[in-house]
């Protein structure tokens, strides 16, 4: 039997220590720079320190995050971060960023590697190229199902989400936050758009809905498939939740530890119903298997609400100024958390009062209460209960878990004291004194047991001892206690400064290259339909990138016509095509060394390391990110040699968001034959500013649906700018202009 790893999720050192002593075999956190969540509490260096070493004193293995995209001007600091991780035992780094992933292996070549679920992993020749980087573990995407993962061939760990909140687009491919709020996904700083109402339009009317948060999903819940979990190519089980609190982080793995060790000891996997009521209560919006277990739309979704739902605590039945009497269907107590579910405001019970408005501190199921109008409801309304007070201050009372010694003592007169202490993996051992004949009082067996058995707070338990003695023998109390201490010390010593990697640096020489300025520009324009390809074709542009396939074969004899493949592909075919525009590293592992290929935007390019590998692996041109400024431009152009290769979005409507969900098959086709790709209706999400993000469906095998930006990026004003920094190749992208919009959008860079 494989042994499965049970990873929990660590905001803070509260939440650190509820996630060991409940069972997680390790768990993964983030410093305060280079994360995924900018908002978690996290830890500085001297908190890291002491992180490490506490997992480490109870063998529970310890992951950082670093697992954003890296700016050219970070990559110094960033190594200097990752060096003071590995010089202090970390097990291993959790990274995104495939140029950071590339220079880390040549610096630190002993450092575990984990490609991060915002790689984008999600399928075979992926997982080919990670493992040929010197990955030991992918993260795979939360979109892949269980089916499809135990066929993956690798010699990497699996790594998949088992609990916890889902990303609606495939992780690391959102720009969404980035390109609104200036607050990027990719750089840790999601302003969660997903979670916001939308209203959704076909053409020019509304579609009405039955609720407004149309890319809001449930929380991810796999207790009810857990023996399929088990018997998958899943290693290491992932809970999702650094933004969670330590009463989540403990319940949610001692929950999830319960199931792994039932299964290996052919016990039930039943969740009670109780264990049911405290998950919802603590966090919850409507669970769902998600696509691990190929749920759809309603399943898949919750519209109605995106915030923590909690349990349903009663409905109330009156309303006055100041008070709101309620039938309770659970229990009650002072100091819980309920909220309105219509009216979606809620407040903290300060106050309990029975119903002759007497304060009471809890009340039972079936009884009527009364609590204060903190609200000013109006409307009678069903309360749910979204903080349970008894739970979390149970939860707050952690059952520190104990290492397991074996203790062995010989004492023999004339010859000196001997102690030692294992753990099994690790033996301490200390000489005392010279043992003498007793004088008055022998110092039995039973005595010296009971001495040493002693441990006090110490995350230690003897639970086996072995005695070696000559009879009638003194020794000295204080010396058992100096010595039981000395070895506690030594033992803990060792165990917290394991060292899993031995810590190897390279020196890695830099060669920054001159700057050059460009005088050319090439024009390269992704098409949407043939009026627009038929029109830059008698136009000067040099590439041209055709999103329809079928559209793309009856031009595939003109040199400057490529095709773009899919953003996620499960499968790979041998292509005949000759020209190929690929947005994920697959593609471009597969097909970058047979064929002319140019590397999309999606890649998140915004270092020069990034670059190179692309490069390395056959891209002729690199789309740089959306998300560079023109100051982090000027510093990777300055390090990138073959600036010819650089190609710039310079006009469009980017790509915001990429699903496997579709709002369209749901909301207006209601889960029937989807055919809603293939009307001549434009449909779009409207946001509470007016703004309009058209959807676009791909109809073509992985059905993926793409949410446009609102309007037009612009930055064609900055191509002098540009040109300085030794660019000479420019993206347009193309959505429903005509040839004559086509001409003055050209006209503007001419």
């Amino acid at each position: 039997m494989i042994k499965k790893e049970l990873l929990s999720p660590v905001g803070n050192l509260e939440s650190l220590y509820e996630a060991i002593h409940n069972g997680a075999d390790a768990v993964y956190l983030g410093g305060k720079k280079f994360g995924a969540r900018a908002f978690a509490d996290n830890f500085d260096e001297q908190e890291l320190i002491k992180a490490i070493k506490y997992c480490h004193l109870y063998e529970v293995k310890i992951y950082v995050t670093i697992n954003t995209i890296i700016y050219e001007n970070e990559l110094s600091e960033c190594l200097n971060y990752i060096r003071f991780l590995h010089q202090n035992n970390v097990d291993a780094v959790i990274m995104q960023d495939l140029g950071l992933i590339k220079l880390t292996r040549e610096k630190f070549p002993n450092l575990e590697i984990h490609a991060s679920t915002q790689m984008h992993n999600h399928n075979q020749e992926q997982l080919k190229m990670l493992e040929n980087l010197g990955i030991k573990r992918v993260v795979l995407a939360r979109e892949i199902p269980i089916e499809e993962i135990n066929e993956y061939e690798t010699n990497m760990e699996i790594e998949a989400f088992i609990h916890g909140a889902l990303c609606i687009s495939y992780s690391g491919q959102c720009l969404f936050s980035s390109l609104l709020l200036n607050r990027s996904g990719n750089r840790g700083s999601c302003a969660g758009i997903c979670r916001l109402p939308f209203k959704l339009i076909e053409d020019t009317h509304k579609i009405d809905t039955e609720g407004d948060y149309l890319l809001s999903p449930k929380e991810f819940m796999t207790l009810n498939n857990f023996q399929e979990i088990m018997e998958s190519n899943i290693y290491s089980l992932k809970i999702e939740g650094r933004m969670k609190s330590p009463a989540y982080v403990g319940f949610i793995t001692k929950l999830y530890r319960t199931l792994i060790d039932n299964y290996n000891n052919n016990k039930s996997l039943e969740i009670s119903n109780l264990d049911l009521d405290n998950l919802k209560v603590l966090f919850n919006r409507g669970f769902t298997k998600g696509h691990l277990f190929k749920e759809q739309t309603n399943n898949l979704m919750n519209i109605k609400n995106p915030n923590h739902q909690g349990i349903i605590l009663g409905k109330v039945i009156e309303i006055k100024k100041d008070k709101i009497k309620i039938k309770l269907e659970k229990d009650i107590h002072q100091e819980d958390g309920i909220r309105f579910y219509k009216e979606g405001k809620g407040f903290i019970v300060n106050f309990l009062y029975n119903e002759q408005g007497l304060l009471i501190n809890k009340a039972l199921a079936g009884s009527v209460i009364y609590v204060d109008n903190k609200i000013n409801l109006q409307n009678k309304d069903i309360v749910l209960k979204t903080i349970d007070y008894e739970l979390t201050k149970e939860l707050e009372k952690i059952n520190y878990k104990k290492i397991p010694l074996i203790c062995t003592l010989k004492a023999f007169i004339n010859k000196p004291l001997e102690i030692s202490f294992s753990d099994n993996k690790n033996d301490v051992f200390i000489k005392g004194n010279i043992i003498e004949e007793a004088k008055n009082n022998e110092t039995t067996k039973d005595i010296i047991e009971d001495k040493l058995k002693r441990l006090g707070d110490c995350p230690f338990i003897i639970k086996e001892f072995h005695v070696e003695k000559d009879d009638n023998i003194f020794i000295p109390m204080s010396e058992l206690k100096n010595i039981k201490r000395d070895l506690i010390e030594k033992l803990i010593n060792i165990r917290e400064n394991f060292i899993p990697h031995v810590f190897v640096e390279n020196n890695i020489s830099e060669n920054k290259t001159s700057q050059k300025t460009s005088y050319k520009i090439n024009l390269n324009v992704l098409v949407r339909n043939e009026e627009q390809l038929k029109y830059c074709l008698s136009k000067n542009i040099k590439n041209i990138y055709v999103t329809d396939e079928n559209l793309y074969k009856k031009y595939q004899d003109k040199e400057n016509v490529y095709l773009r493949l899919s953003r996620v592909k499960s499968k790979f075919k041998e292509l005949n095509e000759r020209n190929l525009l690929v947005c994920e590293t697959g593609s471009l592992f597969k097909y970058g060394k047979n064929n002319n290929v140019i590397a999309d935007y999606y890649f998140n390019v915004v270092n020069s390391k990034c670059f190179n590998y692309l490069e390395n692996l056959g891209a002729n041109l690199i789309t740089l990110s959306v998300e560079n400024n023109i100051e982090n431009l000027k510093n990777l152009c300055e390090n990138i040699e073959n600036k010819e290769k650089i190609e710039l979005f310079i006009y469009g409507k980017p790509e915001v968001m990429v699903m496997k969900y579709c709002p369209l098959n749901m909301l207006v086709n209601k889960n029937n034959f989807c055919n809603v790709c293939k009307n001549n209706h434009k449909y779009y999400l409207k946001d509470r500013n007016d703004q309009l993000y058209r959807i676009i469906n791909e109809a073509e095998d992985n059905h993926l649906t793409h949410i446009m930006y609102y309007k037009n990026l612009d930055l064609i004003s900055n191509i002098d700018e540009y040109k300085k920094m030794g660019i000479e190749n420019y993206r347009i992208e193309l959505l429903d202009e005509t040839p004559d919009e086509i001409e003055l959008i050209l006209c503007k860079i001419s």
